[in-house]
C-alpha cells in the first residue's frame, strides 16, 4: 500500500489551518487575561476608599480622645492624660482592627494600640501568624491565603520604616496633623504589600493638643484585587474553553473536509484505476461543497480527456496504418516488376498515399492543437454577420457554378465572444462540405439570426442529404461519407470533428439535419456576446 493510500487520522492540532483559527480566536481571551496585569486604576480607587474609611475612623477616635483623655491644667493649659488615652486608643483600635498611635503636642508618642499597660510595665503586642496545620488541604488553604493577600512591591512608594523611638517627625502626615491639617500616606512594606496611614489633629476647644495616626495594611485592597483577578480568570477560563471548543469545531467543519479532498485528490493522482473518487460534499451548501463539486467535475473531465486521448491515439494509429500498408505493398510489388507502365501506376499509388498521409497528419496536428489553443487564447467580440457575408462573397467569386444566397438581419451584426480564426475555420469546413455534396449549379444558403440569448447560423445544400442514422456519426473522427465519383483519400474525415471541437470550446452546439425538400442542413448555435 502506497503512502497516500494509508488511512490518516485527523488530529485537530496537527492541521495548520486549525492552529491559525485557534490563534485568531484566542486573541480576545488573551486580551481579557491581560487585564489581570492592568488593574492600577481599580487599585487606586480601592486605596482611596480605604483612606476615606481610615479618615472617618481616625476622626471618630480623635474626637473621643479629645473629649475623654484631654484635661485642662492650671492657667487653661490642655494636656493629654496618657494612661487614659492609652486605654481609649487600644480599645477603639482593637474594635476597628487597625493600629492607632497618639502623639502629643510636642511630637512625643503618647499612646500606641500595640502597647498594653500592666502593673509590671508596658507590654508590646505583635500580631503573629497562626501556626500552620499539616495536610494537603491546610497547605492549600495557606497558599490560597498567601496569594489573596500578596501584592507586588511598588518602588514608586516610600518604604515604611518602624523606628525604635517613634516621634512625630518620623511621619510627615503626623507633622501635618499637628499643624491642624488632615493627611493620608501610602507606603510600601519591605515584606511586600502596602501600608495605609491617616493622621488627624486631636482638638479640644478648637485647640490642637496632639495628632492621632491610624494605619492598616493593604490586605483588604489585596483581597479585593485578588477577587477581581479571580473573577477575570474565571471568565478567561470559561471563554478559553468555549473558544477552543468552537475553534476545534469550526476547524473540523473546514480543515477536515479540505483535508479529505486533498487526500482524495492525492489518491486519484497516485492511484491505479478509477476506484478512488472525490467525496461529494455538495450537501454542505457552502464554498467547501462547491469546491468538492468542482474537484469532482474536474476529475471526471480529466478521465474523459484521457479516454478521448486514448481513443484519438487509437484512431490515428488505425488511419495512418492503412496508407502505410498500401505504400509498403506498392513498394514491395514495384521492386519485383520490370514493366515500366505498371511501375508508373504503382508510383502514382504511392504518391497518392503519401499525399493522403501528409493531409492526414496535417489535420491530426490541427485537431490536437484545438483544445490547447482554445484554453490559452483570449476571446474577443466577433461579428458573425460580417464574417458570414465576407465568406459568401469569397466563395461566390471562386465557385462560379454555385449560388450563395445570404440571409442576415438588417440592423444586427450578431456579435459573439470567441476566437475569430477558429470560427472562420468552422464556417469554411461546413461550407466546403456543402460544396462537395452540391450538384452543378446548386445553391448553398447561408443564414444567421438571433434567437433569444443565442445566435444561430445555418448552412444548407441541395445534395443527397445525410444517410439515416448518421446524423451524429458524421462528427466522429475519421468518419467519411463522400459523394460518388470523388477520389478516395481526398478528405481525412476530421473536418466536422474539428468543427465540433471548436464549437464545444465556445460553449455552443452544432448539429446536422436533413431538409424535407432534399439536401442537408448544418446548424451552429453560439451564445450572444
Amino acid at each position: 500500500m502506497t503512502k497516500p493510500e494509508r488511512r490518516r487520522r485527523w488530529r485537530p492540532l496537527s492541521s495548520p489551518l486549525t492552529r491559525r483559527i485557534l490563534l485568531v480566536n484566542l486573541i480576545a481571551p488573551i486580551i481579557l487575561a491581560a487585564g489581570l496585569l492592568y488593574l492600577d486604576r481599580y487599585k487606586q480607587g480601592l486605596i482611596r476608599s480605604e483612606l476615606a474609611g481610615l479618615t472617618t475612623q481616625a476622626e471618630m477616635m480623635a474626637g473621643a480622645v479629645g473629649e475623654g483623655a484631654v484635661s485642662e491644667q492650671a492657667l487653661g493649659f490642655l494636656e493629654i492624660n496618657q494612661d487614659l488615652a492609652q486605654h481609649m486608643v487600644r480599645r477603639l483600635a482593637q474594635s476597628a482592627q487597625i493600629r492607632a498611635r497618639l502623639f502629643d503636642a510636642v511630637g512625643g508618642l503618647a499612646a500606641d494600640s500595640r502597647i498594653l499597660l500592666s502593673a509590671k510595665g508596658n507590654i508590646r503586642i505583635e500580631d503573629l501568624a497562626p501556626p500552620r496545620q499539616m495536610g494537603w488541604l491546610a497547605t492549600l488553604d495557606y497558599w490560597w491565603e498567601q496569594a489573596a493577600t500578596w501584592m507586588p512591591l511598588d518602588e514608586t512608594l516610600p518604604v515604611h520604616l518602624e523606628p525604635p523611638q517613634q516621634k512625630a517627625e518620623h511621619f510627615p502626615e503626623v507633622v501635618a496633623a499637628l499643624g491642624g491639617r488632615m493627611e493620608g500616606v501610602v507606603r510600601s512594606h519591605p515584606a511586600g504589600g502596602i501600608l495605609l496611614s491617616v493622621a488627624v489633629p486631636v482638638q479640644r476647644y478648637k485647640q490642637v493638643v496632639g495628632a492621632l495616626m491610624v494605619s492598616h495594611d493593604g490586605s483588604r485592597v489585596a483581597r479585593a484585587l485578588f477577587q477581581v483577578r479571580v473573577a477575570i480568570f474565571q471568565a478567561f477560563a470559561v471563554s478559553l474553553a468555549v473558544t477552543i471548543a468552537l475553534s476545534i469545531y469550526m476547524a473540523g467543519t473546514i480543515s477536515r473536509p479540505i483535508r479529505r479532498l486533498a487526500l482524495a485528490a492525492e489518491q486519484v493522482r497516485h492511484g491505479r484505476g478509477r476506484a478512488h473518487r472525490i467525496p461529494d460534499l455538495s450537501r454542505r451548501g457552502d464554498e467547501i461543497g462547491e469546491l468538492s463539486v468542482a474537484l469532482k467535475e474536474m476529475t471526471e473531465a480529466l478521465w474523459a480527456r484521457m479516454d478521448a486521448i486514448e481513443r484519438f491515439a487509437a484512431d490515428v494509429a488505425h488511419e495512418i496504418k492503412n496508407p502505410l500498408t498500401s505504400v509498403r505493398s506498392a513498394v514491395e510489388t514495384a521492386a519485383r516488376l520490370s514493366d515500366p507502365e505498371k511501375q508508373k501506376k504503382l508510383l502514382a499509388i504511392i504518391q497518392d498515399d503519401v499525399e493522403r498521409l501528409n493531409r492526414l497528419i496535417t489535420d491530426i496536428s490541427d485537431a490536437s492543437r484545438v483544445d490547447a489553443e482554445m484554453s490559452r487564447a483570449d476571446t474577443e467580440p466577433v461579428p458573425l454577420a460580417l464574417l458570414l457575408a465576407t465568406l459568401a462573397e469569397v466563395y461566390q467569386n471562386t465557385a462560379e457554378t454555385l449560388h450563395f444566397p445570404l440571409d442576415l438581419p438588417a440592423d444586427d451584426t450578431l456579435v459573439v465572444d470567441g476566437i475569430e480564426g477558429r470560427l472562420v475555420q468552422v464556417l469554411r469546413n461546413l461550407i466546403g462540405n456543402a460544396i462537395s455534396f452540391s450538384p452543378e449549379g446548386g445553391t448553398i444558403r447561408l443564414a444567421a439570426s438571433r434567437h433569444g440569448p443565442t445566435i444561430r447560423l445555418t448552412i444548407e445544400d441541395d445534395g443527397p442529404g445525410i444517410p439515416d442514422g448518421k446524423l451524429d456519426a458524421i462528427f466522429d473522427r475519421f468518419y467519411t461519407e463522400r459523394p460518388a465519383g470523388e477520389k478516395f483519400g481526398t478528405h481525412s474525415g476530421l473536418g466536422l470533428s474539428i468543427s465540433k471541437q471548436i464549437v464545444d470550446a465556445h460553449g455552443g452546439r452544432i448539429w446536422a439535419e436533413n431538409r424535407a425538400e432534399g439536401g442537408a442542413r448544418f446548424v451552429v448555435e453560439l451564445k450572444a456576446g
